[in-house]
């Protein structure tokens, strides 16, 4: 990464945190654009720059690359299971202040209705993240497969995600991830669905005994 590159990423993580913070303290719809660039020290012009829209202070994020390599990481095997693990493993990392910023925006996500709104939009994004990294051709049978399993997959951890903000981040949110997965596709064996050929890297840290 270039200086300009990180310069632009700690200016941009400046501005999300004093966004929360007022969306936080003071209410989302009662804070401006205008307030979260005065606390921040930046011009309007620099927020917007950033954030196209006030929602993405909030919805912004880098998941997306780091949930697709996760699912490359994954070995050969159904689709479910490498998404699912790839979710899973990439909720486990992360600090503590890492979490307590996720947890601060799933607050708001919850219970804004203009954030619960775009939300869905996030998840496209994802699954075209995960799409992407598969290398699926466009409208092709597989690309329709690989999304419908990516949606699913992340609606169980979308559940999941609230549930653990709705216990403060007390419990375990990989442990809840894996338990939304089983809900919704039973404990999947490593033969018994779809599955992609794609290039999956090479996990030694993987074996067969683990599904999710």
């Amino acid at each position: 990464m270039s200086l300009r590159d990180r310069q632009r990423a700690e200016t941009r993580l400046q501005v999300q945190t004093h966004a929360i913070r007022l969306f936080t303290d003071v209410g989302y719809d009662a804070t401006t654009v205008a307030d979260v660039a005065a606390a921040a020290g930046v011009s309007a012009m620099t927020v917007y720059r950033h954030f196209p829209t006030k929602e993405d202070l909030v919805l912004y994020d880098e998941y997306d690359p780091v949930t697709a390599s996760a699912v490359l990481d994954q070995p050969p095997g159904p689709l479910p299971v490498r998404i699912g693990r790839a979710l899973s493993e990439t909720a486990a990392h992360g600090s503590s202040s890492e979490k307590a910023f996720l947890l601060a925006r799933l607050r708001l996500m919850i219970s804004v209705p203009a954030l619960r709104a775009r939300h869905l939009d996030s998840q496209y994004a994802t699954a075209d993240a995960i799409v992407a990294a598969l290398g699926c051709s466009p409208s092709s049978d597989e690309e329709f497969q690989v999304r419908a399993t990516a949606m699913a997959c992340l609606g169980a951890a979308h559940v999941a995600l609230v549930r653990w903000a709705e216990t403060d981040g007390a419990a375990d949110l990989a442990g809840l991830i894996r338990e939304a997965l089983t809900s919704v596709f039973g404990k999947t064996r490593e033969s018994s669905t779809l599955t992609v050929d794609s290039p999956a890297r090479p996990n030694p840290s993987h074996t067969k005994s683990s599904v999710w």
